[in-house]
C-alpha cells in the first residue's frame, strides 16, 4: 500500500472528549468482509511524538486482516491539539490525564464496535495501556504492546538522584521547557534519529513526508514536566503487585537494541503477567518494530495476526 496517502476506505475525523477536548482519529470499518472472515476490532494508540499516519501501513495491514481498525492521536500530539504555546514540546502536566482520556476512549469505542475487542500501542502508548490495564481503567480481550515505555534507558547515575534533578528543574520553572535540544533523547544528534529509530530509510522519511505536508503534526522533545511524569509512572508500576493481577491476554514485541526504552525492564515484566507472550529481537530492530525492515516488521506482523487468531471467540 501507498504509505504517504490516507487509504480510500479509511475515514479522518474528531471524537470530542467530556471536557471539551478534540481528539483527531482515522477509522477502518469493515463494509465488504463475509461474517466468517470478521477478526474483531482493533484500537492503536500510538508513542511519544507519534501520529497515525506513521502507522498506515500497519493498520491497513490488520484492515486487510479482517478487523475494524481505528487509531487515535494523544492529546497533545499529533492532529490532536497542543498542551502549550510553543507547539514543539511534547508535555503533560500529568500522565492520569491521559489514562482518563484512554478510559473513555475505550468506552465510547468498544460499545461502537463489535469484538473482540483488541488494544494495541506503541512506546509511551504502550506504557499507558499497561497502566490502564492496572488501574482497570479499560478491559479488552488482548493487548498488543511495540517496544512499551515499562521503563526508560538510563545510565549508570541511580535513578533517584536522576529523578531528583528532573524534580529540582521543574520546580525552579523548567516545566513547560523543552527537556533536551533535538531528536529523540537527550546527548542525541539528530543525525542519529534515524538509526535510533529503524534501520530501514524509506519506512524513516514516510515520517519526514508527514511532516512537510501535514506540518501541524510534527512534535518535538519533551518537557520536563513530561520527564518527571514518565519517571514517576514507570516506578509506580515496578512496584510489587502492580501488574501481577492483570489477566488480559497480552503480546508484546521488543528488542533488545532498544536506545530508548529499557528492554530488561520489558522482561521482568513481561514475567510478572500472568497472560503474557514476549518475543525479543536483537541488534537487527531498533525501537520502531513497526516500521523496521521488512524481515523484522513482516515478522512481527505475522505474530500480531496470530495472536489475533488465538484470541477468537
Amino acid at each position: 500500500m501507498n504509505r504517504r496517502e490516507i487509504p480510500s476506505e479509511a475515514t479522518e475525523s474528531k471524537a470530542t472528549l467530556d471536557d471539551g477536548w478534540e481528539l483527531r482519529n482515522i477509522s477502518w470499518p469493515q463494509r465488504n468482509k463475509a461474517l466468517d472472515d470478521f477478526r474483531g476490532s482493533l484500537l492503536f494508540l500510538p508513542g511519544r511524538g507519534d501520529h497515525y499516519e506513521k502507522y498506515l501501513e500497519t493498520l491497513a495491514e490488520l484492515y486487510e486482516s479482517g478487523l475494524n481498525v481505528t487509531a487515535f492521536d494523544w492529546r497533545g500530539q499529533g492532529g490532536s491539539g497542543r498542551m502549550l504555546e510553543d507547539p514543539s514540546i511534547g508535555h503533560i502536566k500529568d500522565f492520569a490525564i491521559w489514562i482518563d482520556d484512554l478510559s473513555e476512549i475505550y468506552k465510547n469505542w468498544s460499545e461502537n464496535n463489535p469484538g473482540p475487542h483488541f488494544l494495541m500501542s506503541h512506546s509511551m502508548g504502550g506504557h499507558l495501556v499497561m497502566r490502564a490495564l492496572a488501574e482497570k481503567a479499560i478491559n479488552p480481550d488482548g493487548v498488543i504492546l511495540s517496544a512499551p515505555m515499562l521503563g526508560l534507558v538510563s545510565d549508570l547515575i541511580p535513578f533517584f538522584i536522576r529523578y531528583n534533578v528532573v524534580k529540582l528543574m521543574t520546580k525552579i520553572g523548567l516545566a513547560e521547557k523543552n527537556a533536551w535540544k533535538v531528536s529523540e533523547k537527550p546527548f542525541s544528534l539528530e543525525s542519529a534519529r534515524a538509526k535510533i529509530l529503524t534501520h530501514d530509510r524509506e519506512r524513516y522519511e514516510d515520517e519526514m513526508f508527514w511532516w512537510q505536508h501535514r506540518p501541524d503534526v510534527k512534535l518535538g522533545p519533551a518537557s520536563w514536566r513530561w520527564v518527571e511524569q514518565a519517571m514517576k509512572s514507570t516506578r509506580a508500576l515496578e512496584k510489587p503487585n502492580a501488574i501481577e493481577h492483570v489477566e488480559t491476554q497480552i503480546l508484546i514485541l521488543a528488542t533488545t537494541a532498544d536506545q530508548l526504552v529499557d528492554t530488561n525492564r520489558i522482561i521482568k515484566d513481561a514475567k510478572r503477567l500472568p497472560n503474557c507472550e514476549l518475543i525479543l529481537y536483537g541488534k537487527e530492530a531498533a525501537h520502531e518494530l513497526l516500521r523496521e525492515c521488512n524481515e523484522v516488521r513482516d515478522d512481527c506482523m505475522a505474530h500480531i495476526i496470530g495472536f489475533i487468531a488465538k484470541n477468537q471467540f
